[in-house]
């Protein structure tokens, strides 16, 4: 399940039934740490908690205290792994003796019903029309953390927010991260006091879309899904293409290969799997997805044969097109298919290579960018 679907689920069944909530948020990280600014838990006042903040290093300590933390408002903890020993550092800063080196920073606040708030509005929105936004929280800034401004993928801002000696600022500088789809961590100057903003894109979930209701095509479905992506599959054979066959997928459709072709809504932004089997089902798929607005394509099967198709299909060569599909994992089962193929796309979308990390001499996450505007 998409973690914003499956975090917006949970703070509706809480608010439902006039529960509260902390929404503890990572929106800082200095160092190593295993999830990034962005991710997000959610707290109950009962039951377990939803989302998490690291591998599991943190989540006990946040959840333990995250209701005495806030009872004065929103606040920004201070997690760092890098100690030898587990101890309070200072106010609302922990350590804990993991060796990781690092520090992760965690917005704490509480969601009272109704639970009205622009970045649940701006997660909705998400959700909903499948495009990315942008959101800016203060973090430091006295009686103003937590504080939001929201800007929309149509260039539309949310109502304006009380800090109106940075809103130009603000508004420039979240259009930057909405274009560049990218988050950023910036340190405003305004009167005598520092105010630190994070500037968080909000991507939507990643859109796959398989030609090929086979029995390979199933682990791949359901991978995808499980990584929270929006699964399509269509398949011109109605015996295979059925619903039933494959639960997770968001769309099953049968769709006769011949006629006109009407999924580029489907195919815009999505990463597009060709898989059939079929050498008339595969050449009309193949030169749909050639013809769209993919960001990625991989065509199943042997070299020579998918050559042989671009041979018939006559068009120039083209850089999304990836065949064979997926990374030498050396396995043959279609589970193992899968995962080489969902390896691959991920590294593609990701800007990567797919190597082994132990031979990456960069930091294994890409920075976020931190500046001071004065």
């Amino acid at each position: 399940m998409p973690y914003i679907k499956s975090l917006l689920d949970a703070i509706d069944a809480y608010d439902a039934d006039g529960s509260q909530a902390v929404l503890a948020t990572v929106v800082k990280v200095e160092g190593s740490a295993y999830r990034r600014p962005g991710a997000r838990m959610l707290i109950p006042s009962y039951g377990q908690a939803i989302g998490t903040i690291s591998g599991g290093c943190l989540e006990s300590e946040v959840i333990q205290k995250a209701w005495w933390l806030t009872e004065s408002g929103p606040v920004v903890c201070a997690y760092s792994t890098a100690a030898d020993d587990d101890e309070l550092l200072s106010d609302n800063s922990y350590s804990f003796g993991l060796g990781c080196n690092g520090t992760v920073y965690i917005l704490l606040e509480r969601l009272v019903h109704p639970f009205v708030n622009p970045l649940l509005s701006t997660l909705r929105q998400v959700q909903e029309r499948g495009e990315g936004a942008a959101i800016a929280t203060v973090l430091k800034h006295t009686g103003h953390t937590g504080e939001r401004m929201a800007l929309t993928a149509h260039g539309q801002f949310s109502q304006p927010w009380s800090l109106t000696s940075i809103t130009i600022q603000v508004e420039r500088d979240l259009s930057l991260v909405l274009e560049k789809r990218k988050s950023a961590l910036h340190r405003y100057i305004a009167t005598t006091e520092e105010i630190e903003v994070f500037l968080e894109y909000i991507p939507p979930a990643h859109k796959l879309v398989v030609f090929g209701a086979g029995h390979d095509a199933q682990p791949l479905v359901s991978m995808a899904s499980r990584l929270g992506w929006e699964v399509t599959v269509i398949d011109g054979r109605s015996q295979f293409a059925r619903a039933e066959r494959f639960p997770q997928a968001n769309a099953v459709i049968v769709a006769d290969s011949r006629a006109p072709f009407a999924f580029n809504p489907q195919l815009s932004g999505a990463a597009v799997v060709v898989m059939t089997h079929s050498l008339t089902q595969d050449f009309q798929w193949l030169k749909s997805a050639l013809l769209s607005d993919a960001v990625y394509i991989g065509q199943l099967g042997p070299k020579d044969r998918t050559e042989k198709l671009l041979a018939d299909i006559n068009m120039p060569t083209d850089p999304r097109l990836h065949y064979p599909i997926g990374l030498d994992l050396g396995g043959d089962t279609p589970e193992s298919v899968a995962l080489a193929i969902l390896a691959e796309i991920t590294a593609v979308l990701n800007g990567r290579e797919g190597g082994q990390l132990k031979h990456r001499q960069q930091t294994i996450h890409e920075l976020i960018p931190s500046r001071r505007i004065s």
